[in-house]
């Protein structure tokens, strides 16, 4: 069986020997020290899954990140940065990441993290295409799609898998721990903040909706209300 292709991002020579060295039990590395270069291969070769550092020379892991989802809305994208204050979190996964890692990262972690979003992936491209209604949108998971008479949108894997979580339980309260352990693997402190980025984007998508609202569920969590 192929190995996964994972696109690895780092400056710091040391780590990345440490980093890649475990990686490469599990999946193909392609190791990259350079911003500009590190792009200009996500361009030039398939990939299933970004790991970036965000400090790089010549262009940063944020920039590379904002190139990357104008070509690729699904391929995930894992942050390691020693960048700690919850700004540079919350701005990485406005930009479309998946997920967001600080130093010093456990490697464990980071390889469970990349084997559910390979895994996950995986299964969206066995399933057959389910659709779902959200007022005047057609929501189509599988392709990260939410398309209207009037614009298509496509989702980040994560909203999309946000948005199938509350469809899938519509006009039902989703405690918040529920929802971070399905789509987080955790309910940790910086989950719970990437959440309430992904209902607020979310949110904003379909404020024109009159008939379909998230709503708040004061110190348990949120539901989706379709009248």
């Amino acid at each position: 069986m192929n190995k996964k292709r994972i696109l690895y991002v780092e400056d710091d020579e040391t780590l990345a020997f440490l980093t890649s060295d475990n990686l490469e039990q599990h999946f193909e590395v392609v190791h990259c020290n350079n911003g500009a270069l590190a792009y200009q291969l996500f361009c030039d070769q398939e990939f299933d899954l970004c790991v970036l550092d965000i400090m790089l020379p010549d262009m940063d892991g944020f920039e590379i990140a904002t190139e990357i989802r104008k070509r690729n809305k699904e391929i995930p994208i894992i942050f390691l940065s020693a960048k700690v204050m919850k700004e540079d979190r919350i701005k990485g996964l406005k930009l479309g990441a998946d997920d967001y890692l600080v130093k010093p990262y456990s490697i464990e972690e980071l390889i469970l993290k990349i084997e559910i979003f390979l895994n996950r992936s995986q299964k969206n491209t066995e399933k057959t295409t389910t659709q779902y209604s959200l007022g005047s949108f057609v929501f189509e998971f599988e392709n990260y799609s939410l398309q209207n008479d009037k614009k298509q949108i496509t989702l980040t894997e994560r909203e999309a898998s946000l948005l199938k979580l509350f469809l899938d339980n519509v006009n039902t309260v989703l405690k918040r721990e529920k929802i971070l352990t399905s789509l987080w693997g955790n309910d940790d402190y910086f989950s719970g903040r990437s959440l309430d980025v992904f209902i607020s984007r979310l949110r904003k998508i379909l404020k024109e909706e009159e008939d379909v609202k998230i709503e708040n569920i004061p110190r348990i969590g949120f539901k989706l209300v379709i009248v």
